[in-house]
């Protein structure tokens, strides 16, 4: 099988290494001619063979709707794009129906891994038609973790549900990593607590608390103990959001994973205005002293 891939970034180019290494042909293009293999999407599409199979992994939003669109004017009946990208779901369906008038195909695969997984493989969610992910069966196997296909892999349901299924994926990790970070800051505030690290990694074997992320963070701690490199500052790349307001469309209470997306928005202020008006209220009403703004 011969594929084209879209993006050469730190997972897309992972992906192309892993796809070769097992035995999928790849011609990838990035806007970076020191990665991409072609110089143009246009001579990456003439490279493939039909029918023409084509994995687009750009980040979601403006950068997917371009390469859609470049796609839709150079692909015909009986091609196939698959996005790999963090998608909204809703995306996937304005994209689905934007290429079938031109009987173009179209999956929508989330994709978890991160960086490692070149060596571990990558776990997949996908939607879209049963006989196109049958079509792809073979991307998605050389993509994935060897061992049973339905432990990394999942067709989740229609144009949109892999997309939709990799952000609750995202939300749960939102909450799962604020809890380990929760811990790890009141085991560093208890001063009888004297091996915080060794406790993370006491953790990894037995506990009901062992993953990955826990790994992860055993990890991190090893190579800066006590993280003082790092500036308590954490973005947000979308999935969380949207997680929460899909909760909020569906009256589905979720107090953790909307805590969890809080807590970084908090971490991005240096002074709160919200603790200011607080503590104004506060001195208002019960002559409680504030601290003062330098």
């Amino acid at each position: 099988m011969h594929i084209g891939l879209v993006g050469l970034g730190k997972m897309g180019g992972n992906m192309r290494t892993r796809l070769r290494n097992n035995g999928i042909e790849v011609t990838g293009f990035s806007t970076n001619p020191e990665v991409s293999d072609v110089a143009s999407i246009e001579e990456m599409v003439a490279a493939l063979p039909s029918p023409k199979i084509v994995w687009v992994m750009v980040p979601h939003g403006a950068p997917t709707d371009s390469v859609i669109n470049q796609l839709e004017a150079l692909l015909g009946a009986g091609d196939l794009i698959i996005e790999g990208g963090n998608s909204r779901f809703s995306d996937d369906i304005r994209h689905a129906e934007q290429l079938s008038a031109k009987g173009i195909g179209y999956l929508d695969c989330g994709v978890s891994g991160g960086v490692w997984g070149l060596e571990n493989g990558y776990g997949l969610m996908a939607g879209g038609d049963k006989k196109l992910i049958e079509q792809a069966m073979p991307i998605f196997d050389a993509l994935r973790p060897e061992g049973p296909r339905g432990e990394s892999f999942v067709h989740v349901g229609d144009v949109g549900a892999g997309h939709y299924a990799k952000m609750v994926h995202n939300g749960i990790e939102y909450a799962m990593m604020q809890a380990f970070a929760e811990g790890y800051e009141l085991l560093e505030k208890k001063e009888i607590i004297k091996d915080v690290h060794g406790t993370f990694a006491a953790w990894q074997k037995g506990t009901v608390v062992r993953s990955w992320l826990l790994d992860l963070l055993v990890k991190a701690l090893a190579e800066d103990p006590g993280l003082k490199t790092i500036k308590g500052y954490v973005e947000d790349s979308g999935e969380g959001r949207w997680t929460v307001e899909e909760a909020i469309a569906n009256s589905v209470p979720m107090p953790a994973i909307t805590a969890a997306l809080f807590a970084r928005f908090t971490s991005r202020q240096d002074d709160s205005p919200a603790m200011k008006a607080v503590a104004a209220l506060r001195n208002q009403f019960g002559g409680h002293a504030v601290k003062k703004a330098e």
